[in-house]
């Protein structure tokens, strides 16, 4: 069972950062691709960024230049740096897993980012 716990969210004024991780049990043994997405109020859940077990990134447009996504190590964790942030980044984010081989589905239960000033 991979199941990803969020940390990390809070309240940031508008061109602040905040770091996100996500610690999931087993993905990396697992060889887990790892998504993080996010929701804001009464929009669809986006998807925002992924990393593959070999450490390959990919980000949507909205954030590119912006965030980064990483890996620990030897930890299961992957974190979500997110810098100049801006008011339409405030949503819930959500640590996913990919089905795919030996990793299961599965979604953490989100942290919520709000940007205001």
């Amino acid at each position: 069972q991979v199941q990803p716990v969020e940390s990390g969210g809070g309240l940031v004024e508008p061109g602040g950062s905040l770091r996100l991780s996500c610690t999931a049990p087993g993905f990396t043994s697992r060889s887990c691709v790892l998504d993080w997405y996010r929701q804001a109020a009464g929009k669809y859940r986006e998807w925002v960024s992924f990393i593959t077990p070999d450490g390959s990134s990919q980000y949507t447009h909205s954030v590119w230049g912006r965030f980064t996504i990483s890996k620990a190590g030897g930890n299961d964790t992957v974190y979500l740096q997110m810098n100049s942030l801006k008011s339409e980044d405030t949503a819930v984010y959500f640590c996913h897993t990919r089905a795919s081989g030996m990793c299961p589905e599965a979604w953490g239960q989100g942290t919520q980012v709000i940007v205001s000033s």
